[in-house]
């Protein structure tokens, strides 16, 4: 298994206030870049889908825009396992900008729980978080026809349509998958990382 890692960056932070939420400083530093420092160990290249302008971001990695019109963090996951055949992975693994504490062994559990299915998305605390998931880059044309015939781009509809499998992360004594979607959340943490 060969995996490519995808920061997913594209949103529009309209919980924020709107502006590029994974730029906000935590500990000396953007959100974006401790997702980036804690996924990279765990895949053999990282590439970024943002809409934004790519000075933003961090130097040296690919920047992946949504191809218009963009549908959300599935138009992301394309343009990442579109990549992924480019580079020849056999595999994408995601992981939101804003979420700065996410598993040091995100990918390794995934893949443990993927077996033969085609995606394996993250749990914790009894609920799934889709946009930390690993995909098989054989679903490029599965997603490519669901987001031009379906009328549902949320995430988990498209992995539980490709009968997707979960792997349970434990979330003491604070949720790995927290993450920075309102002005609260950065104080927050700001609070976990000096702890």
């Amino acid at each position: 298994m060969r995996v490519a890692g995808l920061v997913l960056a594209g949103g529009g932070s309209r919980r924020m206030g709107g502006g590029d939420k994974f730029l906000l400083e935590l500990a000396g530093k953007p959100l974006i870049e401790h997702v980036v420092e804690r996924l990279a160990p765990q895949v053999d290249g990282i590439a970024i889908s943002a809409n934004c302008e790519p000075a933003l971001l961090p130097p040296g990695l690919a920047v992946l825009p949504d191809r218009a019109p963009s549908r959300g963090p599935l138009s992301g996951l394309l343009s990442g396992l579109r990549w992924a055949a480019e580079v020849g992975a056999s595999h994408v693994a995601t992981a939101a900008a804003d979420t700065p504490f996410l598993p040091r062994d995100l990918v390794p559990r995934l893949a443990t729980a993927l077996g033969d299915r085609d995606v394996a998305i993250a749990a914790s605390r009894g609920r799934f978080h889709p946009t930390f998931g690993l995909w098989s880059a054989d679903l490029l044309p599965a997603l490519a026809d669901y987001l031009d015939t379906s009328p549902t781009s949320r995430v988990l509809d498209f992995a539980n349509a490709r009968g997707n499998a979960f792997a349970d992360f434990p979330a003491l004594p604070d949720d790995p998958f927290f993450n920075v979607n309102e002005p609260g959340d950065i104080d927050e943490a700001r609070r976990r990382a000096g702890a």
